[in-house]
């Protein structure tokens, strides 16, 4: 899957446990070490469990961890930022607490740091488009490719979307058809409805 228990074997071999001392905490050994570069975390949230993904230069990734998808999404992260992939809940208790807020209805607009590593180009300006899309409104594919430049790309917005690894933070959930049917969503529809009745209800 990922290079976690080769790092925790180093680690391990790098920092003997002596007796009576309590076993050394990977995440912040690794940390210490330069050895961990993304740090992930999951939870159980209204819309089922969620993995979230930091590095040194913000969240990363967000995704909805049904089935295999956590196993994939570790390996999408070992693969396109860094093999040095560790569980680490507490590097992750801001995100955390901010997304529980949200769907207490206590918080509006997110104040996360963002590291768009795992997007560029256009899919990135489509992305940057849609964070602007304000609590309890809605935009619309076309709406959004001519705000990221592109006013007839509505369909690669949509592929853009589709691709986006952070839902909820990026709220794609806010993005319409024209006509206002739901369009797509990487978590499904039913969650899409969840997420748009919790922010207009």
């Amino acid at each position: 899957m990922t290079e976690l228990d080769p790092l925790k074997q180093a680690l391990t071999e790098a920092l003997p446990v002596q007796a009576g001392h309590p076993l050394p905490d990977f995440a912040d050994a690794a940390a210490a070490a330069g050895l961990l570069d993304v740090a992930y975390a999951t939870f159980d949230s209204p819309v089922g469990k969620l993995l979230l993904a930091g590095t040194p230069g913000g969240l990363v990734r967000i995704a909805y961890a049904d089935g295999d998808t956590e196993d994939t999404v570790l390996q999408e992260l070992a693969a396109r930022v860094s093999p040095r992939v560790l569980e680490a809940p507490r590097k992750l208790d801001e995100p955390r607490r901010e997304l529980e807020q949200y769907f207490a209805g206590r918080r509006r607009e997110f104040e996360l740091r963002i590291d768009w590593q795992l997007t560029r180009g256009f899919g990135r300006r489509v992305l940057e488009a849609t964070a602007r899309i304000p609590y309890g409104s809605v935009s619309s594919y076309m709406r959004v490719a001519a705000e990221a430049g592109s006013p007839r790309g509505s369909r690669a917005a949509g592929n853009a979307l589709g691709a986006n690894p952070l839902p909820i933070v990026v709220p794609c959930h806010r993005v319409l058809r024209a006509g206002g049917g739901l369009g797509g969503y990487t978590g499904g529809l039913e969650r899409k409805r969840a997420l748009l009745g919790l922010e207009t209800g």
